[in-house]
């Protein structure tokens, strides 16, 4: 039985967080064995907001794909590969640019809320609006059937369904595909702050972050905003100290609830507690990662070949495109 087609990537930005792995890498690493998987180092997409300042962008890249195989992605069951590398990706996102109407991409939710909330960089650019046509590019190039996405991406993943709709109606050809969603259940942490764990907001601990430096992070976060001495009864429900605790130690999670209630544990002890528990969380996977820092050759490799196998996959694609499209 042929499995089914996966298109997934991650931006290089910087370093990758413990939301990314609780959020998408420990899915990854099922969807592996279940499914055909591309996994992309999205370097474009990262271009469309840090074009002014790319310094890191290719030391990011490879730190970025040294956490992958550290937690558990395999290049013997994937494909891994480096979206720049491929030039077909920037062929059809000239194609599908041709034929997406304007009020589909200004009407895209998150690209609203990025102009909104991102003041740090200026993403008021062509580039920019047009990053869910390169979306759609990426995966529609593959022929992907199938994205694994969040609730929030819902909106980009039906924008490239409308495009694909849009190309084989107007070439009259099934070329594309209609990927569909497959929503993945992962926990979501928020960041040290209580919003959205971001590498803009620089509230997140790292997968390489030091046991050092994680002690200082956790004895920085919010905690319960109504518990103010130690004799007052805590509210765990409402501490995102204690949403930690469900996700890398759900077996301590509800002792720590009732202590917390009961006033026998404060908030300086539990995020001490805390702190030790994601540091041996994260020892295994940083135990791998400086072996694979070691040897940085076997990464390039790795990233040669994939970009191989996906060049060959894409290839097929833009033929049949521009075939439609009665280019040379």
């Amino acid at each position: 039985m042929t499995k089914k087609r996966i298109l997934s990537g991650m931006r290089p930005t910087g370093p990758l967080h413990i939301g990314h792995l609780v959020g998408a890498l420990d899915n990854w690493v099922k969807l592996q064995d279940e499914y055909e998987c591309f996994f992309m180092v999205a370097d474009w997409h990262a271009a469309m907001s840090e074009y002014a300042s790319p310094a890191d962008l290719k030391e990011n890249l490879i730190n970025n794909v040294i956490d992958w195989l550290a937690c558990g992605i395999s290049p013997r069951k994937t494909t891994v590969f480096i979206q720049s590398h491929v030039k077909e990706h920037l062929e059809l996102y000239m194609v599908f640019s041709l034929i997406t109407p304007l009020g589909w991409l200004e009407r895209c939710p998150t690209y609203k809320e990025q102009l909104r909330e991102v003041t740090n960089r200026d993403l008021s650019t062509y580039g920019f609006l047009g990053y869910p046509v390169l979306q759609a590019a990426d995966i529609l190039l593959y022929k992907a059937e199938v994205v694994p996405v969040g609730e929030d991406q819902l909106p980009h993943l039906e924008l490239t369904r409308e495009i694909s709709r849009r190309f084989n109606s107007l070439y009259k050809k099934d070329i594309f595909p209609k990927p569909e969603a497959l929503l993945t259940k992962a926990p979501r942490i928020l960041g040290l702050d209580g919003r959205k764990m971001s590498k803009s907001y620089n509230n997140f601990i790292s997968i390489c972050e030091e046991p050092k430096n994680i002690r200082l992070k956790v004895q920085s976060m919010f905690t319960d905003p109504s518990r103010i001495k130690f004799s007052d009864p805590g509210h765990p429900q409402t501490c995102n100290v204690h949403s930690y605790y469900a996700v890398f130690a759900p077996e301590r999670e509800k002792e720590i609830s009732g202590l917390c209630r009961q006033s026998k544990i404060g908030c300086t002890d539990c995020k001490k507690e805390l702190a030790e528990i994601l540091i041996k969380f994260l020892e295994p996977i940083q135990k791998k990662r400086n072996e694979l820092l070691r040897n940085k050759k076997q990464i390039f490799s790795i990233l040669e070949q994939g970009s191989k196998r996906a060049s060959a996959v894409a290839s097929k694609t833009i033929t049949e495109v521009k075939g439609l499209l009665n280019l040379a």
